[in-house]
């Protein structure tokens, strides 16, 4: 398939890696720390917690390093380090999200984003990238009780946009966030960003295209 189905009324877009450009950004600050501490082989660990939820992401380092892991001393260190440099609207935009959204807004397409991180979070982010007025909803992580894979913020974001999920495409660029909306009954569109399309990605998802570009591209055609 190279366009979305023709039955699609609701975009739900993911944040980190979709909207904005910052899993490398994250991961690049959780590299100072590695460094700056001594612990070894922060890429597997962190790879594992693209797409899911703060909870789970925890779990993912202390299943990797040890329960005797200070997780939350170094996690609260790299996030007063990545504010530093990222916040009031320093977080870099993924290239064509402007032009995606006004263009979904030109064609009357409900817009909402379903993210792992916590709802406040979410909404200071797009607030201070002045993309607010394009999203007529916003859901956190903080709003469900599973995480991504479990198809819960996804099915969570349709609720609260009114529409059905057959209705909805989905914009992830994580492995978790494609399995989401595959099992929300949603149509995937993968947009790669750390992690590379797998066999499994090109079993789930709808679509698999280079760019936010490419995409509105498809939409106007």
């Amino acid at each position: 398939m190279d366009k979305l189905p023709d039955n699609i009324s609701a975009c739900i877009f993911d944040l980190d890696g979709v909207i904005f450009d910052s899993e490398r950004a994250v991961f690049n600050e959780w590299k100072l720390i590695s460094e700056k501490y001594g612990f070894p082989d922060l890429e597997i660990p962190y790879m594992k917690c693209i797409g899911v939820n703060a909870p789970t992401c925890r779990q993912i380092f202390l299943d990797y390093y040890g329960e005797d892991f200070p997780y939350d001393e170094y996690c609260d260190e790299r996030r007063q380090n990545f504010q530093k440099k990222y916040s009031h609207g320093k977080l870099p935009l993924k290239p064509g999200v402007k032009e995606l959204l006004e263009s979904l807004k030109q064609k009357s397409l409900r817009i909402a984003i379903a993210s792992s991180t916590r709802t406040q979070t979410v909404r200071e982010e797009i607030r201070d990238a002045n993309l607010l007025s394009f999203f007529d909803k916003i859901v956190g992580g903080d709003m469900v009780e599973r995480s991504k894979p479990a198809p819960d913020i996804f099915l969570k974001a349709a609720e609260v946009l009114e529409a059905s999920p057959e209705s909805c495409c989905v914009i992830e660029d994580s492995y978790n966030g494609i399995l989401a909306a595959e099992a929300a009954g949603m149509f995937p569109v993968m947009i790669p960003d750390m992690l590379p399309p797998d066999h499994l990605m090109h079993e789930k998802a709808g679509l698999i295209l280079d760019s936010l570009t490419e995409l509105n591209k498809l939409l106007n055609k």
